[in-house]
Order: structure tokens, then C-alpha cells, then sequence
């Protein structure tokens, strides 16, 4: 059997996608393929959303962020948005669904605490209807 995959996408794939993807593949083990992709990617990931993986114990600083590209989005089983918007090209077949989470840029460490616990309670579940 192949391996579910998952396409995390946010506008600057330097916080929430980076965030979401760094749990999927802590918590996914290997049984998970992850992405992650932004609409208008920044140039480096976000220092302070950097940090708040580090207190959890998953390092995501060396991460590049990436421009989203409508190959990966075929490539992947599931697509999670967050706040994206029209940017994110729909294929018919795929799971789609949009987090509404804040937005950790320009946020201190206990802002992005909460939006980092958010998206860890986000994405086991979502792992556990993936593998189930």
C-alpha cells in the first residue's frame, strides 16, 4: 500500500505549513509523505515559529520555504490550507480542508505557542483518519 500524502500550504510557507509539516512527520514516522508549499513563499522561516518547534523537539530551521506549484498539489492525497485563499489550485478527487488559524508572523513566542498546540491537536487527528 502506498503511503497517504499531505500537502500543508500557507501564504509564506514560514510558520503554519512549516509548523503543520514538521508534526506529520514527527508524529507521522514514516507513514506519511509531507509537503508543504506557500502561495507567495518568504525567503528564510519564521525565527520565532522556529523556536516554539524547538520547545516540542522538532527542529525545522533548516526548512527552505518553497513556492506552491500545482504538481505537488496532485501529488498529495490530502491539501490543508491555511489561509491561502483563491491561491490554492482545486483538483477534483482531493481532500481539502482549510484551517482558520492565526497567523504567527510578527507574533511573540506565547502567541505562537498557542497557534503551534492548535496545529499538533489539528494534525493528529488528521493523521489518525489518514492511517485508519
Amino acid at each position: 500500500m502506498s503511503k497517504p500524502s499531505v500537502l500543508f500550504v500557507c501564504v509564506h510557507n514560514a510558520g503554519r505549513s512549516q509548523m503543520a509539516a514538521g508534526f506529520m512527520r514527527e508524529l507521522g514516522q514514516g507513514r506519511v509523505e509531507v509537503l508543504s508549499a506557500g502561495s507567495a513563499p518568504k525567503d528564510s522561516i519564521n525565527p520565532v515559529a522556529v523556536a516554539a518547534m524547538a520547545e516540542v523537539g522538532i527542529d525545522i530551521a533548516n526548512n527552505t520555504p518553497k513556492i506552491l506549484t500545482p504538481e505537488a498539489v496532485q501529488a498529495s492525497d490530502a491539501v490543508i490550507t491555511m489561509g491561502c485563499g483563491d491561491a490554492c489550485p482545486y483538483y477534483p478527487g482531493k481532500r481539502y480542508e482549510d484551517w482558520v488559524l492565526d497567523d504567527p508572523a510578527g507574533q511573540g513566542i506565547e502567541s505562537v505557542r498557542v497557534i503551534r498546540d492548535e496545529i499538533r491537536e489539528r494534525v493528529e487527528k488528521l493523521l489518525a483518519e489518514l492511517l485508519a
